[in-house]
Formats: C-alpha cells, sequence, structure tokens
C-alpha cells in the first residue's frame, strides 16, 4: 500500500497545472464563505477563454465574484444557493441563477446526484500524522462536494486551522496545490442603539443553560453583549464568530448542557476574525459537522432549551416572515432559518426568535407590512413563527389567532407606522 506521505507529494501541482481539469460543461462546486479557496478559484477565472458554459455552484460570498460579471456569462453561469453581494447583481440582470434550498438540504443535491457534482475545489488545513486533512472553516455542503466529485481539486494552507468533527484522506483528493495565505475575516459590526435595544429584548428570553443557535451581524453581537450574566449557555448552531468567544472565555458559554455534545461547540462553518480562526484551531471542544448533521431537524430538535435568533426584511400582519427576498429581487437565501425554526419548536424548551429593526432606510419605511410586497417570497411561513421582536419589543405569535396576531406586531412597529397598519387591520382582517 502506498505510504500517504508519497501520495501526497505525487498529487502537489501548481494551480494551473490543476485547473486545467476543469472542462467547457462541468458542474463546479466552491467551498463556502471563509472556506473559499481563493487561489483555485481565481485561476479558473484566469483560464476562461478556453472555457464554456461551466456552472459554478456555492453560498455565501464574501468577495467580488468575477465569473457573474458582464462578459462572463459564455464562459460562466453562475449558480448560487445563497445570494450575496458579489452575486446579486449577476442573478437580478439575468447571467446567473438562484436556487431555493434548506441549508440542511444541499448536501443531499449532490449525494443524491439532483445536481451531480464534477469538480469541487475546496480549501483544506495541512495533513495530521495519519494522512487526513481538516476541512477547517467550511465543513457545511462542502465535505458532502468532496465525496461526490468526479474531481478533488484541493488548496492545502498552512493557515486553514485545523478542526475537530470532519476530515477527509489525501487518498481522496485528487489534486493539491499548497498556499500559505491569509484567511477571508469577517470584522464584527458596529452596534447601534436599535441593535442594542434589539438584543436586550432577545437576551430577556434566554435562560440558563439554553443553547443558541445564532448568526453573524450586528443583531446577535448586540445579543450576546447581554448575556455576560447568565450561565452554562451552549452552542449548536450552524455558524458562530468572534462573540462567543468572549462568553466562552468569561466563563458564560461551557456547552456543559448541551445534552447531544456535552462540552462542545457544534457548528459546520465559521467567519469572523484571526482570533476566532486561532481559538477554533486544534480545539478539541469545537466539532465542526457537515450541515445535514447540524441543520437537521431530527438533530438539532433533541437538544434541549434550543434558541435560535435569526433576522427578517419584513414580516406582514398574518406573521408570514420574508427574509431573502426584496420583492422580486433575490437578496440572499433560506439558508438555515427555517431548519432551526422548527429544530427548536421541536427542541424541549425551545424557542424561535425573528428580530429585526422596525424600520428601514433611515426610518422611512416599517418593516412590520399589512401583507409583504409583490414578489416577496415567504421564508418562515405564519405556521412556524414563534416570537418576533424589535427594539419596540417582543411579541409572542404561537398559539395566537390572526386578530391577535396582527394586534401584537402592531404593537412592535415603528410609532410613526401604528395607525396605518392599524387601518389596514381594521380593513383586512
Amino acid at each position: 500500500m502506498k505510504d500517504w506521505k508519497q501520495d501526497y507529494n505525487e498529487k502537489i501541482t501548481t494551480k494551473e497545472e490543476a485547473l486545467l481539469h476543469v472542462n467547457s460543461g462541468n458542474r463546479v462546486v466552491f467551498g463556502h464563505a471563509a472556506g473559499e479557496p481563493i487561489i483555485l478559484v481565481d485561476e479558473l477565472v484566469n483560464q476562461n477563454n478556453r472555457l464554456q458554459d461551466v456552472e459554478i455552484v456555492h453560498m455565501v460570498p464574501l468577495r467580488e465574484c468575477k465569473y457573474c460579471l458582464p462578459g462572463m456569462e459564455n464562459h460562466f453561469r453562475h449558480n448560487s444557493l445563497f445570494s450575496g453581494a458579489g452575486t446579486r447583481r449577476g442573478i437580478s440582470e439575468g447571467r446567473s441563477d438562484y436556487t431555493p434550498v434548506f441549508f440542511s438540504e444541499i448536501p443531499r443535491l449532490f449525494r443524491d446526484e439532483i445536481l451531480p457534482v464534477d469538480v469541487t475545489l475546496i480549501q483544506l488545513s495541512p495533513p495530521n500524522e495519519d494522512g487526513y486533512l481538516s476541512f477547517g472553516i467550511s465543513v457545511d455542503y462542502t465535505m458532502q462536494a468532496a465525496q461526490s466529485a468526479k474531481i478533488v481539486i484541493a488548496e492545502v494552507n498552512k493557515q486553514m486551522p485545523r478542526t475537530w468533527g470532519s476530515q477527509i484522506h489525501v487518498s481522496e483528493i485528487d489534486y493539491i496545490v499548497e498556499t500559505d495565505r491569509l484567511l477571508l475575516e469577517i470584522t464584527p459590526p458596529e452596534i447601534s442603539s436599535v441593535e442594542e435595544s434589539i438584543g436586550r429584548n432577545i437576551a430577556s428570553l434566554i435562560p440558563d443553560k439554553a443553547n443558541l443557535q445564532l448568526g453573524i451581524g450586528a443583531i446577535p453581537d448586540a445579543a450576546l453583549s447581554f448575556l455576560h450574566e447568565k450561565q452554562d449557555l451552549g452552542i449548536h448552531t450552524e455558524m458562530f464568530s468572534d462573540g462567543v468567544v468572549d462568553l466562552y472565555n468569561q466563563g458564560v458559554v461551557t456547552n456543559k448542557y448541551n445534552n447531544l455534545n456535552p462540552g462542545k461547540f457544534t457548528a459546520t462553518f465559521l467567519m469572523g476574525t484571526r482570533r476566532l480562526y486561532d481559538f477554533v484551531d486544534d480545539n478539541p471542544n469545537v466539532d465542526m459537522h457537515p450541515v445535514d448533521y447540524t441543520n437537521n431537524v431530527m438533530v438539532a430538535g433533541r437538544v434541549n432549551n434550543l434558541i435560535s435568533i435569526n433576522s427578517a426584511i419584513q414580516v406582514d400582519l398574518f406573521g408570514q416572515v420574508c427574509s431573502d427576498t426584496i420583492g422580486y429581487q433575490q437578496f440572499s437565501g433560506v439558508g438555515g432559518q427555517v431548519d432551526f425554526v422548527r429544530a427548536s419548536s421541536l427542541s424541549p424548551g425551545g424557542k424561535s426568535i425573528i428580530a429585526f429593526p422596525s424600520t428601514s432606510k433611515n426610518g422611512t419605511i416599517s418593516r412590520i407590512v399589512p401583507l409583504l410586497n409583490e414578489g416577496a417570497c415567504v421564508t418562515t411561513s405564519r405556521n412556524d413563527v414563534h416570537y418576533i421582536i424589535t427594539e419596540y419589543g417582543i411579541a409572542d405569535l404561537r398559539g395566537k389567532t390572526i386578530r391577535q396576531r396582527a394586534k401584537a406586531l402592531i404593537s412592535i412597529a415603528h410609532p410613526d407606522f401604528q395607525d396605518y397598519l392599524n387601518q389596514n387591520y381594521k380593513k383586512n382582517i
């Protein structure tokens, strides 16, 4: 049997040679978010003149997506599973596509060959003494893409942290490009007074010993800032960022009552600063799993006191939540929102929270509306919704009639829009 070190060395190549194995008509899946193998992606774009009709599939982009720019449409067709700043324009102008899918079900698209994978471009940590490489900060769908692809091209980055939980052996990789570069980072956002008020309202619903699902951004960070007096919190989430590290160092997050994985942070991808990446590097208390484990309703729903915290663009008086479109424009994606809304509903002691500022565009538009805008898609249905939070309070919609829901939502809308909402309520509900 070939020694893995010999196998590894034989697979090392240049980025130029590695990307020659992508052919016209291929479907290529990129590693996700901060785990994007940018050296490989940029080289694929550099080789655009020899390629036609290459389908590129991935979720959140953190940088410019040159394959979506005008002039690239004959070479690349982007299929977005979660729209972002680099891909929205391409989708709205018809050069790219968007595929609606729950985050938890993306691995199944690859595994069941609903979207057969020709090539996957991934970023990994260097191998350990047994020849296993870690998926680092992006396990999510990336692991299944590697398992399903006909060709696996890996950027092995010395600065990718080795995380526990999910790995790939050298023998499962076809081509290796070694690098030593900084990872993509997300700077913690500044928190406004509105977001502070929302965070305080969220924190009031979180008891000691709760297990949290939270994302990235000002509202989750604001909520974390009000949890310093809590005890024995745990993390079972699709992702976490730097704010959780502070709570861990202060002894607030212990994961002691994470009954599914006691003592462990459970996540599927990470976005943050180098401080976060250093924290998770070879940390046995951080378990990284594929998204069809972390976000699986039947898995996460077994976690006691699971509190899910998500956001929205609009909520109407029926309790319908729109989180991924602005009218007809695809703004983001469903991601893991519905996965965790439903998991927290199954969880003993669980709570689902949708939190957002009451207005947008400098207070000129209410985000609580009589009915979702024309073209807007329902992300979380009125049957699933539980708590809605703004800076003006908390509306508990579970078990409420349509009229009770409307009144509760109007009470937490911005005061400037309450008369307007009341008029529509009396007219239409």
